[in-house]
């Protein structure tokens, strides 16, 4: 997996807590302070449809569209203030279990600081 800015580190796993749905977290297995928040970007935005080159497919081994499961860093700005990155979504290859950030074909439809509405649960 790679996340910009982060290429070193090819090692995450990803966690989840029943409680903090439907958030999940990215950890580094050999550095516990090092961590990425993430969703599902169609938790907020039903019609988000990142298109994606046929290279980075490849590149994942995607099969099909249901191989694939994407998610967007959420940056905590405030005690009231969250933001996702749509420009930059993580595809993650439910098959493999490999992933990477990537920059979709049509990112210029895309905020890198999508404001997180207030979830209801």
């Amino acid at each position: 997996m790679g996340l910009l800015g982060f290429e070193h580190i090819k090692e995450y796993f990803l966690l989840a807590d029943p409680a903090e749905e439907p958030f999940l977290w990215l950890q580094v297995p050999n550095d516990p302070n090092l961590a990425f928040l993430v969703i599902s970007p169609q938790a907020v935005l039903p019609a988000y449809k990142p298109q994606f080159s046929p290279e980075d497919v490849a590149s994942l081994d995607l099969a099909s569209e249901a191989d694939a499961a994407l998610l967007s860093i959420v940056t905590v700005r405030g005690p009231n203030e969250a933001t996702l990155n749509l420009k930059g979504p993580i595809i993650l290859n439910r098959r493999t279990m490999v992933a990477k950030q990537v920059i979709p074909l049509n990112a210029a439809e895309f905020s890198v600081q999508h404001p997180l509405p207030v979830l209801q649960s």
